[in-house]
């Protein structure tokens, strides 16, 4: 008899589970194609096809924590991942579910408007999709696909960290889920006595400091030699450097004390109970590049307006996932696929 599928938390399927199924479903029946550069993989955010002189790179990922402007968040986030490979994002696409009981012309202009705008301003052609009303759904879902090129030699991997390679990591955590809850949780928020200032501060998170990472992640790639780029979002910071040590076969070693948690994002941790490294962190990219040259980008980064510390690096496999604190003390770095933001869905 199978097991109860109510096992499941909402979120992300457990990495061991979701390597099983790759295993059995993908990588050993798959039909092999060459030009496949990179197919289904843990921490690998999108695939990557041979087209000749360049790579093309397709990504997919959807929507579903956030009402509030979700045409802004489903390019973006799909954008993230794209630009983290350094590739040039150019052509999206996306599948819009929709709610009978909530859905009305306003609801539907706004979600097409946030697309079309927010593509624009990335430079990315909006070239199709579906559109749809759906039975049984509570909120709209917005499933984004979006495609970009790459220059073969400027190709980055998740998988390309190194042993000793300097991890970066820019503007801070909990950037995404801040926006997240001040937007879908705003009503608990004033009830708790939050000013609306505050309220206004933290939905502006989205933009400020925002969740795109375009702009570092083009500018570390058009200007160093990056092993790898990685932007931890559902699982938050410690489950976004797990999949990229996965991915790379390698330990971390985490300096705890570098790690820049907002004051926006530490208030809401205490209000909800929250762990603000496992919450969805949208907008903070992670970069791995070799010690020599960290100082060198993160200068370049703090030039453009944009804060980044050097916050661990990279070690052998058999070093495992530890962090480190003031006095040299050294413990486990426990992550999760959940997120902690589930816990607002679960129980607000």
């Amino acid at each position: 008899m199978r097991e109860n599928q109510n096992k499941f938390p909402i979120g992300k399927l457990k990495h061991k589970f979701l390597l099983n199924m790759l295993n059995k479903f993908v990588s050993n029946t798959h039909l092999k194609d060459n030009r496949v550069i990179m197919g289904s993989n843990i921490g690998e955010d999108a695939a990557v096809i041979d087209m000749g002189d360049n790579y093309l790179v397709v990504k997919t990922d959807p929507v579903t924590f956030a009402k509030d402007a979700i045409g802004y968040y489903a390019v973006n986030v799909n954008a993230n991942d794209i630009v983290c490979t350094g590739a040039t994002p150019k052509w999206f696409q996306s599948t819009i579910l929709l709610p009978k009981k909530l859905t009305d012309e306003d609801l539907i202009e706004n979600i097409f408007k946030d697309i079309h705008d927010t593509c624009k301003s990335l430079g990315i052609s909006v070239i199709g999709g579906h559109t749809e009303i759906t039975s049984d759904l509570i909120r709209p879902i917005i499933i984004g696909s979006l495609l970009g090129e790459v220059e073969k030699d400027k190709l980055v991997l998740t998988s390309g960290a190194k042993v000793d390679d300097s991890i970066i990591l820019t503007k801070g955590i909990f950037i995404e889920g801040t926006s997240i809850i001040a937007r879908e949780k705003e009503n608990i928020l004033k009830d708790k006595d939050y000013s609306v200032e505050f309220i206004e501060k933290c939905k502006d998170y989205l933009y400020n400091p925002g969740i795109s990472v375009f702009k570092e992640a083009l500018l570390s790639n058009d200007n160093f030699k990056i092993n790898s780029m990685h932007d931890p979002t559902e699982g938050g910071l410690f489950c976004g450097i797990a999949e990229m040590a996965i991915a790379s076969n390698l330990g971390v070693l985490i300096e705890s004390n570098k790690i820049n948690v907002l004051p926006e994002p530490t208030e809401l941790s205490k209000v909800f109970n929250l762990n603000p490294y496992n919450t969805i962190s949208s907008g903070s990219l992670l970069i791995s590049i070799k010690e020599e040259f960290a100082a060198d980008l993160i200068n370049l980064l703090t030039k453009n307006g944009i804060y980044s510390e050097l916050i661990g690096n990279f070690t052998s496999k058999e070093e495992k996932y530890l962090l480190i604190d003031d006095n040299n003390k050294k413990t486990p770095m426990s992550y999760t696929e959940t997120d902690e933001i589930t816990k607002l869905f679960n129980f607000y």
